[in-house]
């Protein structure tokens, strides 16, 4: 669908981190600020079948992305919130919008969703393959879930869903909370505590040796915004940046540009998560134009810059 005038757009989820950023993206698009709604999850609880069909009222678009979401530590706590939260608001919101004949629903789904040993690069066609890596599965199938969802109602009701498969983000305005913070923002946070406190060394999670693909926050609102307009198939779509980087190499990488020098002290009775993810993008630039274009290495600069002004 094209940003006409008079497009109306519910963002779930854009006051958080991807949302103001996707929100931001829109109006570049074109989009009005008063025809894009971004309801707080405080004030718009999805959980709540009432507040999924009064959300969705005279809308054309609806974009989800509200999600309940953290790190190694915090998924492997609370399993059972993570699934039943993020699968209850995906479907009752994509529900009540087939209800009200929204016009396009794009479901924002996870990496996690992957199973747990999937061929590097992860490609679309790869992701039933099997079980996903068991710290963060919870989330991941209730995500998953949402993309059956999608086909089912696609196919049932000529219902126009799409699924993005964004890699990890990072980018200023992450959370940089340690309690549920992915590992960008909880490395960066640790390497700047150390050079305040001229700490001699600091503790990282694993062994060092999984790798991780990170896409700028900026980079996959832009992704998001070109799938709404441009993309209407049924099957799913990977949004990344195409690259991968152990997580010995990333602590090394902030570290410098923190300016921390002294020692990393690997915790290697902690999980290191999946061991690798890396995703094929090349659907994404086929079906609608999207390819990355931060530099790594300048997006982390722009995110310690951001951190360390809300010091």
């Amino acid at each position: 669908m094209r940003f006409g005038d008079g497009t109306t757009v519910l963002v779930t989820g854009g006051a958080g981190f991807l949302g103001s950023a996707l929100v931001r993206t829109l109006k570049e698009h074109g989009l009005a600020e008063e025809n894009i709604r971004a309801p707080r999850s405080r004030d718009l609880d999805l959980r709540r079948w009432e507040n999924c069909v009064a959300a969705v009222q005279d809308v054309d678009l609806v974009i989800h992305l509200a999600a309940k979401v953290g790190g190694i530590g915090y998924n492997m706590e609370n399993p059972g919130s993570l699934f039943y939260d993020n699968a209850i608001m995906g479907i009752q919101l994509m529900e009540a919008a087939r209800q009200a004949d929204v016009k396009k629903f794009v479901a924002v789904g996870t990496i996690c969703a992957y199973p747990k040993f999937t061929p590097v690069p992860f490609r679309e066609e790869e992701l039933w393959n099997g079980y996903p890596e068991e710290t963060n599965a919870p989330y991941g199938l209730a995500k998953k879930m949402l993309l059956v969802q999608a086909q089912a109602y696609r196919q049932q009701y000529g219902f126009n869903a799409i699924y993005l498969l964004p890699v990890n983000l990072y980018g200023p305005g992450d959370n940089f909370d340690p309690r549920s913070s992915h590992v960008i923002p909880a490395l960066i946070k640790k390497f700047v505590e150390a050079v305040e406190s001229s700490a001699e060394s600091v503790d990282v999670w694993g062994t060092g040796a999984a790798s991780r693909e990170f896409l700028y926050v900026n980079d996959a609102a832009e992704g998001i915004a070109l799938a709404a307009e441009r993309y209407d198939k049924p099957d799913p779509v990977n949004l990344g940046a195409g690259f991968e980087i152990t997580i010995r190499d990333l602590a090394t990488l902030i570290a410098d540009l923190t300016g921390f020098t002294g020692e990393i002290v690997w915790d290697t009775a902690k999980p290191d998560g999946q061991p690798r993810r890396c995703l094929a993008v090349s659907r994404a630039e086929q079906e609608f134009g999207f390819r990355a274009k931060v530099d790594f290495r300048e997006g982390l600069k722009a995110t310690i810059a951001w951190y360390r002004k809300q010091l």
